[in-house]
Parts: structure tokens; sequence; C-alpha cells
């Protein structure tokens, strides 16, 4: 998706004194990484953990820090009953939402997690916070079911921003519990398979043979029944399969290309569907990324599964920089939006964003519509896409434009709403008239 480029910060500064392999060091790591979201920087723009730290340390404070922020409308109303005055110090707040998540999550070995989260204070303000995370934590183990019974507010029972949820019930008043629902809980893994390579149930038996359990997902997709390293997958470095939602695979599927086409893939990072689609077919394939990091992603994806593309570092919506005046069989579209469908993997989003977001997105992804259109050759297909669930940005748009547009048709729209097998996508295949 097109994208601003922004400097990542590192969020980890933590002392040698703490253990490597410690849940106190996983703490710390999340109470950085957690305190600079609470200070409007979003997680991509976070260095999580330092190299040199060992993987369980990495793994165990990703997630503390995802834990933390999905609950964290539920966390903070907790904090406002168990302090008596807001603390001033970010990192220690944070730490607290990231104790209070482990708590829940693992409340058998409460005693351990206060211990370690002691610890981890006694990193931060020389220690001077050590005695009020004790009382904080060992107050709420006594007092959490009346904690809960006073809890008042949608933010607190339903973890996401009162706005979202005023907006989520007025388009979707019969499901909009299943969608919150579904971001607030763990999201799933899926593979994509290469079926230039093998089939998906050729694949399946391998993962099978290697203790991996999965279950078919859409065309191609395999879910997994727990989360693994990429590592762990047969044949990954080859190019044998992907790490892909389900619901974005949809994307290139629904584009319908043919080999030898050419086709624009117009907001390409990181990749995943400019690969599927020459998965698909042989291609004359552009991928437009804005922000130059994020389009090094796009060349390291290719370059594993063994494609080619020309890939260009520009805004899509400057035509003149990057069109060579040929026009397009097939456009995709992944416009920027404000990602409310993918907020279980984004948790920080639901919290930075604004609803002023929302007409801002809106006018971007117009502009996006209107210059690409006149790149599209005649009977020709451009499928928009976004990876959120509010209507403005989505069946809202796209009327609008067909509406603008005596050359539009639409030939069909999909809105997928987030669930266990899939996150949350928009989708709109449009044809313009021969």
């Amino acid at each position: 998706m097109l994208a601003t480029p922004v400097p990542k910060v590192s969020a980890a500064r933590v002392s040698h004194a703490l253990p490597a392999d410690s849940l106190a060091r996983a703490f710390l790591l999340a109470s950085h990484a957690v305190a600079a979201v609470i200070g409007g920087r979003s997680l991509a723009e976070v260095v999580l953990a330092p190299a040199g730290e060992l993987p369980a340390t990495r793994a165990s404070a990703q997630e503390l820090t995802y834990g933390a922020l999905r609950r964290f409308g539920e966390g903070d109303a907790l904090l406002g009953q168990l302090l008596e005055r807001p603390l001033a110090k970010p990192e220690v707040r944070a730490l607290l939402l990231c104790a209070l998540h482990r708590l829940d999550a693992r409340p058998d070995v409460a005693h351990t997690i206060v211990d370690q989260a002691v610890e981890a204070a006694g990193q931060l303000a020389r220690g001077a916070f050590r005695g009020l995370v004790n009382g904080v934590l060992r107050s709420y183990l006594r007092r959490q079911t009346s904690l809960r019974s006073e809890l008042h507010g949608d933010e607190a029972e339903y973890r996401h921003p009162a706005w979202w949820l005023k907006r989520l019930r007025a388009a979707y008043p019969e499901s909009w519990l299943q969608i919150v629902a579904a971001g607030n809980a763990l999201p799933p893994m899926s593979l994509r398979v290469n079926r230039r390579h093998l089939t998906r149930d050729d694949y399946r038996q391998r993962l099978s043979a290697v203790g991996i359990e999965s279950s078919p997902v859409g065309d191609a997709g395999l879910r997994l029944a727990r989360p693994q390293p990429v590592e762990a997958l047969p044949g990954f470095t080859e190019g044998w399969v992907s790490v892909q939602d389900a619901g974005a695979q949809r994307a290139a599927e629904l584009l319908d290309v043919v080999a030898g086409q050419r086709v624009l893939d117009a907001c390409a990072a990181p990749g995943g569907k400019t690969a599927h689609l020459l998965e698909l077919a042989d291609l004359d394939l552009l991928a437009l990324e804005m922000d130059a990091m994020r389009a090094r992603r796009i060349d390291e994806n290719l370059a594993r599964l063994g494609f080619k593309a020309r890939v260009l570092v520009t805004d899509c919506r400057k035509v003149k920089s990057w069109w060579d005046g040929r026009p397009f069989d097939r456009i995709l579209a992944d416009v920027p939006c404000t990602a409310s469908g993918v907020v279980r993997r984004h948790p920080d989003s639901k919290w930075l964003r604004r609803e002023a977001d929302i007409a801002s997105f809106a006018r971007t992804q117009r502009q996006i519509l209107d210059a690409l259109w006149p790149t599209l050759a005649s009977g020709g297909k451009l499928l928009y896409a976004t990876c959120s669930v509010f209507p403005e940005e989505n069946r809202v748009q796209v009327a609008g434009f067909v509406a603008a547009r005596p050359d539009v048709a639409l030939l069909g729209e999909t809105q997928l709403l987030p669930q266990e097998d899939h996150d949350g996508f928009y989708y709109a295949l449009l044809q313009k008239a021969r």
C-alpha cells in the first residue's frame, strides 16, 4: 500500500543487568514500544528489540506489546481505577499495561509476573517506581473482580475508540459485535502456495510431515493451526510458499490476469499481491511504491520467489513521472486506507487513528483512481482494493467514482469482514468501456 516514508526509532534501551532470557527484559522492551505508541508513533516506526536479543525474548516482548495494545481501552480504564493520579512517566504506564495483559493471559503464574514487572520497573527512572508497580499489580489481583464490574464506557468494554464503534454500529448494525471481537483477537497465520512449484495438497502433506497442522482456505491458501516462524516452513527460502492473509489472496484472483498482459500494481509494497499475480501468469508487470525502504521489500519477495518485475519508487498519482503512454490491461489499486479491517495485526492503529483520517484517506483514494484510470486500456480492468471496513473508503468511494465517469462499469464488489479465516478487505472490479 502507498505509504509516507518514516524513520524508524529504537524503543529499546535495556540494561544488561536484566538476564537476557528473563520476562523482566521482555517487559522492559515492550514498555518502551508501548510508550512510543502512547506518544504518537506507530509500531512500524519502532524497533521493538535491538539486534542480539534472544529470539524467545524478542517474541515475548512482541506478544506483550501487541497484547497490551489490543486491550488498551480496557487496561487504561483499569489503571484509572488503580492509580490515584495519572503517571507522568509513559514507560511506567506502558509497563503496567503490559503486566495487566499478562496477568489476564496467564493468571496461573501471577506471582512471577508481578515479580518480573517490578524487576523491569527497577530499570526505569532509577527504580523510583518499583514500589508503585508492585502495589498497583497486587491491588489489581486482590480487587480484579470488583474493578471489572465497575468498568464503564464502550472503549473499556469493547477495546476500540468510541468514534470507531459508533461508525461500525451505523454501518453494520447486525454484525458490528463480530467485527469488534475479530479486531480484538489474535490473527490467523495463512500461507499462499506457489502453484508453479506444487499443489496446495502437496504442500499440506509436507507441512504435516514436519508436524505443522493446516486447513485449506481460499483457492490456494492454507491456514495454520498455530503460527510458525518462516524458518520452519518447508521450502520457504526456495519460494514454494508465502505468508499472506487469505483475504488478501483474493486480490490477484479477482483481477483475472492472462499471460502476456501488461499489468500495473500501483501501490505495491510489500509485494505479496505483486508476487501472487506473477504466480498466476507470465506478465509484463510494473510495480510502484513511493517509499524506497518498502520498495526494497518488493524486490526481496520477488527474488525469493524467482520472479522479475519493474519496480519504481514513485507516487502513482504523478503519472507523467512514470507512465510511458502504453495502456495497461489490468491495474491493481491497493490504495492507502485506515486499515480498519486489519487492526488485530496492527492494534496500535486503532488508537492512533482519528475520525478525520477517514475523509483524508478518501481524498487520496479518489486522487489515485482519477490518476490511474486514463492509463487503463479500453476494455481493461482495474481492481480497487482496501483493507478497510468503513463504507466511505469502499462502496461509497466506488459509487461516487462510477457515477462521475460514463466509461466505468462496476463488474462486482466484495466486502470481506474480519473473521476467523481472514482479515477485512474490500474489492471492487471496474472495467473501462471499449
